[in-house]
């Protein structure tokens, strides 16, 4: 059999922690099993049970940093990273992000209240949603928290809003720039046919909209062109459109002072992955944006961007106990394990891929017998890794998948009523959740059994 090196003995990149697949402090311990932050895997596990997701505490703040530094190297204007919440939203996300001076943008009003539970000021929250209720965006107006408007329909019922209140309100709007990047099509939302934004055809008529309106200020704009991208000549492109956008605003008296480009870079979830790095995303888009203002003699806008899984998802790494293996002789062999499709539904929904190690064998992954790895719902989809190398195993054994920091936990769901998993935070081997695990009982929490029920009963 052909000796493979592991992709734990790779070199970790401290700058650009997306660009690796393991936490920046991953670690074997003197007995040869894993550690994260300093923390025994097997020690936390025999703590605080699985599955469970373990969020890297200084592989979060190295991420928040690296753009931080990046738009001040290569940007000469103000500049603002903004954490994309919906990869995964808690207060103590919320709070990390704060805490590293990025805002952070929310879809609901969830994310919202999350956000200012967690300390995000609130002129560094912005508000998106293709589908805002009435509620989120009273609610939004009320906090001083700015919306982006991303159709007609939020558009009237803030010009609405705004003469009730007889109150100027700032507005962003999110438009479609038609650029395509090479993603899957469920989470391309930069093209031409997209249920976000407004059409870019249809700028001027807004433009002009806006302008006649008695409250309505738009000093921003937005765009994004999808997720997990490994290429750079589309925000390259979208620098360039972006300042044109603002040229043409400017025909109708708007001041455009904010310019959000979204998010979207890429991170290494497995070895063939080769995603840029945050200082090269950065010095893309503030090269292409600086470049096309000094171009049209324009101040340079506030430059905002919304980095949201190349921040959180190599922190994170969810860890399951293996249970029962069924071997179906010439085909495979399957593993089972105590969770599955509701603490990770991207492989069953994105055909998602992933590296993992045995957590008390982590470097040996050449074993004669590749295994595939399925979780524990009533759905034959349930299968989080097929056919991969682990060493030999046995039930009770820990595996430690990683990247698994972003759409996780915030995807994570009840189905099959299995409780959803516990969050810790480790550093410098201190671990606190974060997050607790639920029990069976709390997902009766909501359930109501009507009246004539109880009575028949």
């Amino acid at each position: 059999m052909e000796e493979k090196k592991s992709f734990l003995k790779e070199k970790i990149d401290l700058k650009s922690p997306n660009k690796n697949i393991v936490p920046i402090t991953t670690s074997i311990e003197n007995d040869g099993k894993l550690a994260i932050g300093g923390c025994s895997i097997q020690e936390l596990v025999k703590k605080y049970d699985s599955p469970l997701y373990i969020l890297d505490e200084k592989t979060l703040r190295e991420s928040c940093r690296a753009y931080k530094k990046a738009l001040e190297k290569y940007y000469p204007g103000k500049s603002l990273p903004i954490y994309a919440s919906k990869a995964n939203s808690s207060i103590f996300m919320s709070n990390l992000v704060s805490s590293e001076g990025l805002g952070l943008d929310a879809v609901s009003e969830g994310e919202l209240l999350t956000a200012l539970k967690g300390g995000v000021p609130n002129e560094k929250i912005v508000f998106h949603g293709n589908n805002k209720s009435d509620k989120e965006i009273e609610f939004a107006v009320r906090n001083n928290i700015k919306v982006i408007v991303d159709n007609d329909y939020d558009f009237e019922r803030l010009e609405n809003l705004s003469n009730s209140l007889n109150r100027d309100l700032e507005i962003m709007i999110r438009f479609t720039p038609g650029i395509e990047c090479h993603t899957h099509e469920y989470i391309r939302t930069g093209s031409f046919d997209s249920k976000f934004g407004f059409g870019i055809e249809y700028l001027n008529n807004l433009f002009a909209n806006i302008r006649d309106t008695k409250h309505l200020k738009l000093t921003g704009i937005h765009a994004h062109i999808g997720s997990q991208i490994f290429e750079l000549d589309p925000h390259h492109d979208l620098g360039e459109i972006m300042v044109n956008v603002i040229l043409d605003a400017k025909k109708f008296d708007h001041n455009i002072v904010e310019l959000n480009v979204g998010g979207g870079l890429g991170i290494k979830y497995t070895e063939s992955d080769d995603p840029p790095s945050i200082d090269e995303w950065v010095k893309t888009i503030s090269d292409s944006v600086v470049k096309a203002c000094k171009k049209n003699n324009l101040d340079f806008p506030t430059l905002m961007c919304e980095p949201g899984r190349s921040i959180v998802s190599t922190a994170g790494v969810t860890i399951y106990k293996i249970g029962a293996f069924k071997e179906i002789p010439g085909i495979r062999t399957y593993l089972s394990v105590d969770g599955g499709m509701s603490d990770n539904p991207r492989p069953i929904t994105y055909q998602s891929n992933y590296s993992a190690c045995l957590v008390n064998n982590p470097l040996n992954n050449n074993s004669d017998n590749k295994y595939t790895i399925a979780g524990k719902h009533c759905e034959s989809g349930d299968v989080l890794f097929k056919e991969i190398d682990l060493a030999e195993c046995k039930t009770g054994d820990l595996i430690c998948v990683f990247g698994t920091g972003a759409y996780n936990n915030s995807m994570s769901s009840n189905y099959n009523r299995i409780p959803r998993p516990a969050a810790l935070l480790v550093c410098d081997g201190d671990a606190e959740i974060i997050q607790k695990r639920e029990n069976p009982s709390d997902l009766l929490k909501y359930d109501v059994l009507p009246d004539r029920f109880i009575k028949q009963n």
